[in-house]
């Protein structure tokens, strides 16, 4: 049985997506507070992770 309520809403989704020269991109505190822990958490286990993330879907 899923628990509805731990899915993040698709407009809060939608509100955090920028578009930027034409691509459409998150800002790394945007996709912490999805997710729930600290920008510097996430952009500790981008780094530690990194075969997990596409080269185009992370700059920095």
């Amino acid at each position: 049985m899923t628990d509805k309520r731990s899915l993040v809403p698709v407009e809060r989704i939608e509100r955090a997506i920028l578009l930027i020269r034409g691509q459409k991109v998150m800002l790394d505190t945007d996709l912490a507070r999805l997710y729930g822990v600290t920008t510097k958490r996430l952009n500790e286990q981008v780094k530690r992770n990194r075969d997990r993330f596409p080269r185009i879907s992370c700059f920095g």
